[in-house]
Formats: C-alpha cells, structure tokens, sequence
C-alpha cells in the first residue's frame, strides 16, 4: 500500500503569513499609522483585495496582527507557575508581564488601544479571561471587598492606562515605581485586609466570596442558585455604591 502523499500547502496560508509578517515589520519600523492595507498589500507583494479576502477589512487585519504578536505571551501568562496559594502575588506577576509585554511592543499597544472595531481582539479577549481567573482566585480565597466584576475592570482599566501613560514618557525619564504604585493602589480599593475592615466591607467580602460556591451547594435546583446569585449580585451592587 502507497503512502499517502503530504497535503497540498494552502496558498492562502502562505500569503496569510507574509502578510502578518509585513505588517508587524511595518508596525515596528515606522508606527501605527504605516498599518495601511495599501503599505501592507505593497510589502508583502500582494493585492490590496488579498487582504480584503483574508482578513475582511483593516480591522480584521489588526485583530490578526495582535494575535499574532501577543498568542506567545498569552500563553506564557496563563502557563505562569502559581504561587504557593497567593492569589495576590499571582495577580502581582501578571501584572508585571503585561506591563513588560506592552513597553515591549510599544507600537502594537498602542495600536491596540486605539483600534475601534467593536469588541475586543481574540488575544486581548484571551488575555482578560486570563485576569478574570486570577480575580476569581482572590474572590475564592476571600480577599474581594468588590464584585469580581468590578475588580476586573479597575486592574484592567489601570494596567492599560499604567501602560499608555509610561510609553508617553521617553525610555530613560520612567518612573521606574509607577506601575506597582498603580496596582497598590487598586489593590487597596479592591482587596479586604481583615480584620480593619469596617462591617460594609466585610459584609462585601463574605458575599463575593458566598457566590464563589454557588454551584458547589447541594440541594437547590437552578432557578434558586439563580436567585440566590441574584440577590448576592444586587446586595453587592447597593455595598458598593454605599
């Protein structure tokens, strides 16, 4: 019996690559505003409607740039060994690699934070579920004086601007403290330093803390785990605007 001749190479995937491999050239070399499906057509030896037909448009080719460029730190965040049960060092050390990661592509994050295609990016996407488990370690552990939800957007909120604000200052002039200044001071809002807290906060904490194990609780059919994580949400919501 014959052996089964190699797969055909898809053309596509080839044209897929170099494009991909311009483009982040282009994006290094000369900025943001040199991502132009023109530039990109003309350094990669293709047509402009190629890209068109592999990407759909100008954002889909972003969204593909930043995979591109970011699936191998993603995957290196999300591989990152845990901690000896400290959910706050894990968040601490992934903080610290998105800071390094976006001083390190400073022209991809950049580009990044102004792209407006609706959504977020599937690297940018991985990334924040990446976030979101690690604040779901603090809300088990009972560190969260805030809904989980609200917690992750403030360390989001504050990384990407920690980030924006340093690549805004020349190399040499950073303030070399800034970005875990930032986290520590998130870190206050965020985490329940027992037992100072006072009662609205402990109140808080044991609630984000009580939704955790929702699922693991026998004895209650769905529609009761879905009002019990109803009124936890709501008590939580009305704690934090107190």
């Amino acid at each position: 019996m014959s052996p089964e001749p190699d797969p055909v190479p898809d053309p596509r995937d080839d044209a897929r690559a170099r494009i991909l491999e311009q483009a982040e050239r282009l994006l290094r070399h000369d900025g943001a505003a040199a991502v132009t499906t023109r530039a990109v057509a003309s350094a990669a030896g293709v047509q402009p409607p190629t890209i068109y037909r592999l990407f759909g448009d100008k954002d889909g080719l972003v969204d593909a740039l930043a995979e591109h460029v970011m699936a191998a730190y993603v995957d290196t965040k999300a591989a990152a060994s845990a901690s000896e049960g400290d959910p706050v060092a894990d968040l601490r050390a992934g903080w610290r690699t998105h800071v390094e990661f976006g001083l390190a592509n400073p022209e991809l994050y950049r580009l990044l934070a102004t792209h407006r295609s609706p959504g977020r990016s599937p690297a940018t996407a991985r990334g924040i579920e990446v976030l979101r488990a690690r604040v779901h370690a603090l809300a088990v552990a009972g560190l969260l004086r805030v809904s989980e939800q609200r917690a992750l957007a403030m360390i989001h909120a504050a990384g990407n601007g920690t980030v924006l604000a340093l690549l805004e200052v020349p190399a040499g002039e950073r303030d070399p403290g800034l970005a875990d200044a930032m986290l520590d001071a998130v870190l206050a809002s965020v985490v329940a330093h027992e037992p100072a807290a006072p009662e609205a906060t402990r109140t808080t904490t044991v609630a984000v803390t009580f939704g955790t194990v929702l699922d693991d609780l026998p004895g209650l059919s769905d529609a009761e785990r879905a009002l019990l994580a109803e009124w936890l949400a709501r008590s939580v919501e009305r704690l934090q605007g107190a």
